[in-house]
């Protein structure tokens, strides 16, 4: 009973809170809104739309860059993310300062408190060093979502144009956890060209520039849903740190699910995680029927770590490894897609190996690597967030990207601005997130995006200004006062020093002769009384 007053409190909780997720805003599915292509909903707090009356943001068009995509995708006009958000929006929310999000009800990340001034710096810390409830609590904050619709997002099921340009909308609820799995699927999904004809070497998440920013939006977007979700303020997404792991030591009950004795390939039984349904995962299924997968589920959760295809991937990655990575002082290189040599983000995401930086299409490593070796859900991109250790596995990921930022401290410049993959120039908008979000806008350090992670933990003397600024302006305010304090108390300190000095010179004029001291000068032992005194 208590659980169930608990869970209700925690629903409650949910729908009192705006979200700032990716996706399309329940308030932008309406036929109204798809012709006219514009999403700007109102903020609750003053009922304007973007909150502008309240100075938030504004209704204003979207200015797409015009800088030119690689040669990988050979279409144009075939696929509703080209130049997103076009097809579905030309005119959303632009918010202003530290506001974010579709309705500018939120506030950038890094930022918190009522009017979105105060800097915040959350830590993610290794699963490992989570204390009991701590995990316990994390574990119930995935089931909770998992079984949570959400209230602002909706995922479209058709394309624009099975939805007659927007005159029929086709859109569907979805959990929040599920979600995020569309999305993960949505940006990675293949081209569908009518008939039964795809393009499949398009990814707006992967094989390319944007491969780490776009995963660097994902957590944090999922992070903050959670925030608002439970209320959990401080919530920060825990890491596995996979560098020289022997086996899969997350994939216990303890944790995310071991492995069913009755069945390798299912999780165990003992795990709330052998309940869950996949979405998404079916992508041979959606291109046959030239359709989008609608979040129906799909079967439970798959896993069989170190079953999988030893050629391909013989073994974890190892610290070496890593180190290798962080050696390579180009971001991306040549055609910035899975093929390119010496590349940091291309090693990184495993297409190239981390012994010698050369791209080696019969090898997956590092993040790939993981991935595979996991053998079940986790191991298909489309349907691969379906696995929560999705998020523990990239943020460690996140993790080496930071390390190397912090290492080189590129401009933003470094950065490809034209001739990445469709999808991932400087410039454009990442797929399918509204509010828009760029993706050079994320080429910055975790710490100015609000977040750190434990073991790369440094002091950062802008935050530690900012946090003692307030105590620096109150001393400024009281310095003069504390000053005549100073001054006065030197004064009272003479004046008693002098008085001391000058009775105990008459004392010590009074005493009797045999009781003088023998072995001393008198002016010596004035000086010694003198220092006694003090």
């Amino acid at each position: 009973m208590r659980g169930r007053m608990l869970l209700a409190a925690l629903y409650c909780l949910l729908w009192s809170f705006q979200a700032s997720v990716g996706q399309f805003p329940r308030a932008c599915a309406s036929s109204k809104n798809l012709m006219e292509k514009e999403c700007c909903p109102k903020w609750r707090g003053d009922r304007s739309p973007c909150g502008q009356l309240s100075g938030r943001g504004s209704c204003q068009d979207v200015i797409l860059s015009n800088a030119p995509s690689g040669p990988q995708f050979p279409f144009a006009g075939v696929d509703d993310r080209e130049s997103w958000p076009s097809v579905f929006y030309n005119r959303t929310c632009q918010c202003f300062g530290n506001f974010m999000g579709f309705n500018c009800g939120d506030c950038k990340f890094g930022f918190g408190g009522r009017n979105c001034t105060e800097r915040r710096l959350l830590v993610r810390r290794s699963i490992f060093d989570l204390s009991v409830p701590e995990k316990n609590k994390f574990l119930a904050y995935l089931t909770l979502a998992k079984h949570t619709t959400s209230p602002d997002y909706v995922i479209p099921i058709g394309t624009y144009g099975q939805m007659n340009n927007g005159s029929k909308p086709m859109f569907k609820d979805i959990t929040i956890y599920d979600l995020f799995v569309w999305m993960h699927y949505y940006a990675s999904r293949d081209t569908l060209l009518g008939g039964s004809e795809v393009w499949k070497n398009i990814d707006f998440a992967h094989e390319a520039p944007g491969f780490l920013p776009w995963h660097r939006v994902f957590l944090l977007l999922w992070e903050q849903e959670i925030q608002k979700l439970t209320g959990d303020e401080n919530f920060t997404i825990p890491y596995w740190d996979w560098r020289d792991a022997e086996n899969c030591d997350v994939c216990t009950d303890e944790y995310i699910g071991g492995r069913n004795p009755a069945n390798p390939n299912l999780i165990s039984p003992a795990s709330v995680f052998s309940s869950w349904q996949i979405v998404c995962s079916r992508l041979d299924d959606y291109n046959s029927r030239q359709a989008l997968c609608n979040g129906t589920p799909e079967g439970p959760l798959l896993r069989n770590p170190g079953n999988h295809d030893k050629a391909r991937t013989p073994r974890l990655p190892s610290s070496e490894d890593v180190e290798f990575c962080l050696n390579l002082i180009h971001y991306d290189s040549g055609p910035m897609d899975k093929t390119a040599n010496f590349s940091f983000r291309n090693t990184l995401e495993g297409f190239a190996s981390p012994l010698t930086g050369i791209a080696d299409a019969f090898r997956s490593s590092m993040h790939n690597g993981l991935h595979i070796y996991m053998n079940g859900t986790i191991s298909q991109v489309q349907g691969s967030a379906n696995d929560p250790l999705f998020l523990l596995h990239h943020a460690f990921v996140d993790s080496i990207f930071e390390q190397w930022f912090r290492r080189y401290h590129p401009p933003q410049e470094v950065y490809p601005e034209a001739n990445a993959p469709i999808g991932h120039n400087r410039d454009f908008y990442m797929v399918p997130f509204i509010p828009l979000y760029r993706n050079g806008d994320f080429f910055i350090s975790s710490r100015d995006l609000g977040y750190d992670y434990s073991y790369l933990q440094e002091p950062d003397p802008v935050f530690f200004q900012d946090y003692i600024k307030s105590y620096l302006e109150q001393a400024s305010r009281i310095w003069p006062w504390l000053l005549g304090a100073a001054l006065v108390g030197s004064v009272l300190t003479a004046v008693l020093g002098g008085l001391t000095t000058l009775l105990c010179r008459r004392k010590r004029g009074q005493l009797p002769e045999e009781k003088q001291p023998l072995l001393m000068e008198n002016e010596d032992y004035h000086n010694l009384l003198y220092q006694s005194h003090l």
